[in-house]
């Protein structure tokens, strides 16, 4: 299997391959969404409704979040090997 299966794959990717590098990009993506979640949460409870509305939407918002790092960080579809 020495050719590409997508463009962004091989040599000359523009996407990096190395561990460090896909853990950064998945914290650099991810980052704006936990932002928005929690300015989301300081939102809620700065408009003076009850703080459980507030805590009740964060849970959601850091799950998404978590599954969002983990398929930057391991890949999409195209970059699994066992198809």
């Amino acid at each position: 299997m020495d050719t590409p299966i997508a463009p962004d794959e091989g040599e000359g990717s523009p996407i990096p391959t190395d561990e460090d590098s896909d853990r950064w990009r998945a914290t650099k993506y991810t980052l704006p969404f936990v932002a928005l979640g929690i300015f989301d949460v300081v939102l809620v409870i700065g408009w003076g409704l009850n703080p459980i509305w507030g805590f009740a939407i964060l849970p959601p918002i850091l799950f998404i979040s978590v599954l969002t790092w983990i398929a930057f960080k391991n890949g999409f579809i195209t970059e699994r090997e066992d198809y």
